[in-house]
């Protein structure tokens, strides 16, 4: 009988390492890295008061990647009825099952519910003297027509370059807050609306997180208190789709990452996706860091 259990418990435990080889993929670990795209290819028609720097702040692409796939001059005059080719294409950092998530290089905020991305909108950041800084938060308020009582640091700034220095505005159309404010965990840092929309996807608040009137107004209904959310720092994003590979490539404007050949070899092989990259095609990507998600693709894996 010991021959026979001894021999049993050999049999049971070259089952379970035969099923635990066949229910290993490698390529799981490739899929758990494939982060959703958002925005896509368009035609955009030029309206009356129309600028490359409004239009990119409104679609989450720079003005000079638009008058670069445009053949354009970065402060050209657009005439309304133009046609213009927009690629706004976004690689999502991370997936979260619900909640905020906002990718500082690439000012992206994107918002997800059951482990699906709901939204994405540009957003305006802090300038590199005055960064918004990363980590997890939690909406701990959420205010319509709130008055801006003005920190004092940004009081001294005012007073530093000149300018009259206030201690509160009032809601209204001089109040850089806008309509909707979110308040967050972290300390004077909010997510609001703005009376400048060209400012968006730009470095030009002191910290907090901007969005367009009409973005913030579609968030905020969603968004409760006690949501949660978190602020990272991903200048270099890479994912599959639909079997294709995707590179974006930011500048690292807060001197926090690099942003190298070698950073982009290690994610690749991360993700096991080395041998289908097209690398001289990502090294121009790496180059020009404009932001976009672009196709990198090896052209043998397409045949």
């Amino acid at each position: 009988m010991d021959n026979d259990n001894r021999s049993m418990s050999l049999r049971i435990i070259w089952f379970v390492i035969l099923v635990c080889t066949l229910s290993y993929q490698p390529s799981a670990i490739a899929e758990s890295l494939a982060f959703p795209i958002t925005g896509g290819v368009f035609e955009y028609t030029v309206q009356s008061g129309d600028y490359l720097i409004k239009i990119g702040a409104r679609f989450g692409v720079s003005a000079a990647v638009l008058a670069r796939d445009n053949a354009l001059i970065y402060d050209a005059k657009l005439l309304p009825g133009k046609k213009l080719a927009v690629d706004n294409r976004h690689i999502a950092p991370e997936l979260l099952e619900n909640g905020l998530l906002i990718n500082l290089p690439q000012r992206m905020l994107y918002y997800f519910r059951d482990w699906q991305l709901i939204a994405a909108y540009p957003v305006g950041l802090g300038k590199p003297s005055w960064p918004t800084p990363t980590g997890d938060f939690i909406v701990i308020d959420k205010a319509v027509n709130k008055a801006w009582r003005v920190p004092k640091s940004i009081q001294e700034e005012m007073w530093r370059e000149g300018q009259m220095v206030e201690t509160e505005v009032p809601p209204g159309p001089d109040n850089p807050l806008g309509k909707y404010w979110l308040g967050l965990s972290m300390t004077s840092v909010g997510i609001h609306g703005t009376i400048a929309p060209a400012s968006i996807y730009h470095f030009q608040s002191h910290g907090c997180i901007r969005l367009h009137p009409d973005d913030i107004e579609a968030l905020f209904a969603q968004i409760a208190r006690g949501a949660t959310g978190s602020i990272v720092y991903a200048p270099l994003l890479l994912t599959e789709s639909d079997g294709r590979i995707f590179l974006e490539a930011h500048q690292d404007v807060y001197n926090e990452s690099d942003v190298t050949f070698n950073v982009l070899e290690q994610l690749a092989r991360d993700a096991l996706l080395s041998d289908q990259i097209d690398w001289l095609r990502a090294a121009d990507v790496l180059e020009r860091k404009d932001g976009v998600a672009r196709d990198v693709t090896l052209a043998l894996k397409a045949l």
